[in-house]
């Protein structure tokens, strides 16, 4: 029975095979047929390079959706951002970039990166000219949600450009699909101007990471989308391979950071549920937590929070600390301000205003104080001194005191600045004469370092160039050194050897 019960098994096998066999053929001719050969690709071509040109009115809709854009992001206001993108022209030469990819064709591959990467400088640098002259430079909500890229922004960019493509394919292409694409650029590209005139390197680098990675995956899925619908590629099928690889790969190395970006978002979001659950058990659920603010890049993490309560428990911050730390495997350190209220509610909410108010004059007045000492150790009126609250920055211009050296504006400086750690301190000396960088055994010494320290700071203070001159051998070791630190100034070799290098401000003459 065995032998005969084979032949049965094959004969019962062999039909299912062929049935989806007979699927996947009608499939695969129904797309030939029906999908690709409906499709006018040289009508989509000719469209397509005709609207990746470089003209006035494509850059004045660019900048004029980007100011749109900037002011929605400064007023926090989600309706006038999407306003914006009801203006971007964007989506045409990032197109045109992926379907010409898709057919090989490196002359309008040019012509449409050409255009793209002008209109994203226009665009930027309008954005960056509005953020500079607005009275409001405060980082909203909007804006500090374009900073933190993660994966589901890459799936809205997939997405978009999988709409956008089908859409330009078929002849649909419109406004609405246009704002969906808008969608994954306009936002972040006006925050990238945001980072450029506030001098934000993390909003300016966090924002810009997510363009590139908008703008790689629509060009790539339109070029995929492009050769799933047949058009006609002058590349070799070796290098149609090739092309299809590097898509996936850049899919795949995009994927890896945003992944991880997502993961450590998920963490704060629960690690912030947690710490709130934990405030309000220590006080066995007869408090309301009136503001929390916890920054996880710090080590240990730092929580402040505000918490309006019946009754004033005297280890309450002790307590929190220990079982918010147990609870998230992290040492925490935490600051609880504990504000005594009644029963009601209406209490309540007198007391969370009160403390909102007490907060506010705090800060008023810490202001206030940074003003008076930089006043008075700059030896100017206090209306002279800038102070930024928002920011928490403070910038004066000390006036010239006799016999003061550059290093003595620098303590001055450095000992505010020792006293108040969550501000930018800015003293901006007038033009002294800068120490002279000594080496020893061909070695910067310590004093030589100081020297160069100084040199730097005064530098990008006063924001005049500095010029180094001394030995060859020395001036390309101070080079090293400033090139570790991301700095870099005028360098003149006058000779061979090791020395001590001169420090001297250079005066543009007009």
């Amino acid at each position: 029975m065995s032998a005969n019960s084979v032949p049965e098994a094959s004969a019962t096998s062999s039909p299912a095979r062929r049935g989806f066999s007979d699927v996947l053929r009608s499939l695969r001719g129904w797309w030939g047929m029906d999908v690709r050969g409906t499709v006018d690709q040289a009508a989509v071509i000719e469209k397509r390079r005709a609207e990746c040109a470089l003209s006035a009115r494509y850059l004045l809709m660019t900048c004029m959706s980007a100011g749109i854009a900037v002011l929605g992001l400064l007023q926090g206001s989600a309706a006038v951002v999407i306003g914006a993108m009801l203006l971007s022209p964007l989506m045409d030469p990032i197109m045109g970039v992926g379907f010409a990819l898709a057919i090989g064709d490196f002359q309008w591959l040019r012509q449409s990166a050409k255009s793209l990467a002008v209109g994203v400088g226009f665009a930027i640098i309008f954005c960056a000219i509005i953020v500079f002259f607005s009275p409001l430079q405060t980082i909203t909500s909007e804006i500090a949600a374009r900073t933190r890229p993660s994966l589901f922004d890459l799936g809205v960019a997939i997405f978009s450009s999988i709409a956008g493509a089908y859409a330009m394919i078929r002849g649909r292409e419109g406004t609405i699909v246009g704002v969906a694409i808008a969608t994954a650029l306009m936002p972040p590209l006006a925050v990238v101007g945001f980072g450029l005139a506030t001098v934000n390197g993390t909003v300016f680098w966090g924002a810009m990471f997510l363009f590139i990675t908008n703008l790689t995956a629509i060009a790539l899925t339109a070029t995929a989308m492009a050769r799933m619908f047949g058009f006609s590629t002058s590349l070799s099928e070796k290098q149609t391979q090739i092309q299809s690889f590097l898509i996936f790969a850049a899919f795949i190395v995009l994927a890896i950071p945003l992944f991880l970006s997502l993961r450590q978002i998920v963490w704060e979001s629960n690690a912030t549920r947690q710490i709130n659950s934990t405030v309000i058990d220590v006080f066995d659920g007869r408090a309301r937590v009136s503001q929390i603010e916890s920054n996880f890049e710090s080590d240990p993490i730092q929580v402040t929070a505000t918490v309006l309560t019946p009754q004033i428990i005297a280890n309450a911050e002790a307590l929190t600390e220990q079982m918010a730390s147990d609870r998230l495997s992290r040492v925490i350190e935490f600051s609880l301000t504990q504000v005594r209220v009644g029963t009601s509610e209406q209490a309540a909410e007198e007391a969370q205003l009160a403390a909102a108010r007490a907060q506010e004059a705090e800060a008023r007045e810490r202001a206030e104080d940074i003003a008076d000492r930089l006043a008075l150790l700059a030896g100017v009126p206090i209306d002279d001194v800038t102070v930024d609250r928002e920011r928490r920055r403070a910038v004066v211009t000390a006036r010239p005191l006799e016999g003061a050296t550059m290093a003595a504006y620098n303590e001055l400086e450095r000992r505010i600045d020792a006293t108040e750690p969550d501000w930018d301190i800015r003293f901006i000396p007038p033009l002294r004469n800068l120490p002279e960088i000594t080496f020893e055994n061909e070695e910067i010494t310590v004093s030589g370092r100081r020297a160069l320290q100084l040199a730097s700071w005064a530098h990008d203070r006063v924001g005049v160039a500095v010029q180094l001159s001394g030995p060859e051998e020395s001036v390309s070791a101070l080079r090293a050194i400033l090139a570790a630190e991301e700095k870099a100034m005028q360098t003149n070799a006058t000779g061979a050897g090791y020395g001590a290098v001169t420090a001297r401000w250079v005066i543009e003459e007009e």
